[in-house]
């Protein structure tokens, strides 16, 4: 059974950045739809964003601009690139999978990491 770990997560100063990293085990992220999920304290999960399984790319309109996901075959990977944090970016934060997805919803996503945790504080 496929598996799915997020890793990259930790602690920053309102403007900084981190990377996170969504390696896959198992199966291979081609022909998958690819999210990012974010859940903030006492918030109910949002999606953050979404590549599709034909490599279209979509943001939630909070972080357009700032946030880049993108795909490493190579490696089964997937990135989320997160500058200029702002603290209302605090929260854990999924990767989950849809096969031959065009768009990831979260009720529809196959198979879910177990979150890492990002912390934007001064």
């Amino acid at each position: 059974q496929g598996q799915l770990v997020e890793s990259g997560g930790g602690l920053v100063q309102p403007g900084g950045s981190l990377r996170l990293s969504c390696a896959a085990s198992g199966f291979t992220l081609d022909y998958y739809a690819i999210g990012w999920f974010r859940q903030a304290p006492g918030k109910e999960r949002e999606g953050v964003s979404c590549i599709s399984s034909d490599g279209r790319t979509y943001y939630v309109d909070s972080v357009k601009g700032r946030f880049t996901s993108s795909r490493d075959t190579a490696k089964n990977t997937v990135y989320l690139q997160m500058n200029s944090l702002k603290p209302e970016d605090t929260a854990v934060y999924y990767c989950a999978t849809k096969f031959l997805g065009s768009v990831c919803l979260e009720y529809g996503m196959d198979t879910w990491g177990k979150g890492t945790l990002v912390t934007v504080s001064s």
